[in-house]
């Protein structure tokens, strides 16, 4: 069937990280087909093609925060504009003989894009410093408000001091509840499940790279459904 070799070419292109619903998507953007995601689901399960699975995330010890911040955003994830609510995070990756890299990244509420991100050789206050600075860099004159976890970056002084020079208002998850962070979380395990598991990386670089080419296939490329079928940047270059 015509529709089948259409699906496994998608499969190939983007190496089988696509479930069923996104497969319609990419079905109708790529080629034109107004099909029933019940029907791309059935299809799939004939034709074997089968999307790669999410891992559970390891769990971490918190250290006690120097202050913390109310839960403001509770778990109102959408946003009427860009620049209006932004959510981070710090997530631990591993190359070589078991070196450890660090990746903070900030993703706007709007669109779900990322807004910024730094792959770092530690987990410290400068890793998210520098990610908040790109991403004002990038958001001239914009006073998001800005929802963490309680993690030790974000709970500490400077960090405090660095959001009220820039008109940032923090918020922060509940001890304990991932899916305050909701959003962040869910991009994490899209990074993991559709590039970083796939692959093995023996340098800091060829990590650097990968997470380089999927943020920027995530933020132009990957069809969201929530977003009327657009990319990310589609969606937010609507707003403009």
């Amino acid at each position: 069937m015509k529709i089948i070799e259409e699906m496994n070419e998608i499969h190939l292109t983007v190496n089988g990280i696509y479930g069923y619903r996104r497969m319609t998507l990419n079905l109708k953007r790529r080629f034109g087909r107004n099909v029933n995601a019940k029907r791309v689901r059935r299809l799939m399960h004939v034709a074997g093609i089968h999307c790669v699975i999410r891992r559970k995330r390891p769990l971490y010890i918190r250290n006690r925060p120097q202050q913390t911040a109310e839960n403001i955003l509770n778990r109102d994830f959408n946003a009427a504009g860009p620049n209006q609510k932004w959510v981070t995070d710090v997530t631990e990756l591993k190359y070589g003989a078991s070196q450890k890299a660090y990746l903070s990244a900030i993703l706007d509420l709007y669109d779900g894009s990322i807004r910024a991100f730094v792959l770092g050789h530690s987990n410290n206050n400068q890793l998210v410093f520098d990610t908040l600075e790109h991403a004002l860099q990038g958001a001239s004159g914009s006073r998001p408000l800005l929802h963490s976890d309680r993690g030790f970056q974000y709970t500490s002084h400077a960090f405090r001091h660095m959001t009220r020079v820039a008109g940032i208002t923090q918020s922060m998850s509940r001890v304990g509840r991932c899916i305050d962070n909701g959003p962040m979380e869910s991009f994490w395990g899209a990074l993991k499940c559709e590039s970083y598991y796939l692959h093995k990386f023996a340098e800091f670089d060829e990590l650097r790279l990968a997470i380089q080419k999927y943020i920027y296939f995530y933020n132009e490329e990957r069809y969201q459904q929530r977003l009327n079928g657009l990319a990310p940047l589609e969606y937010r270059a609507q707003a403009v």
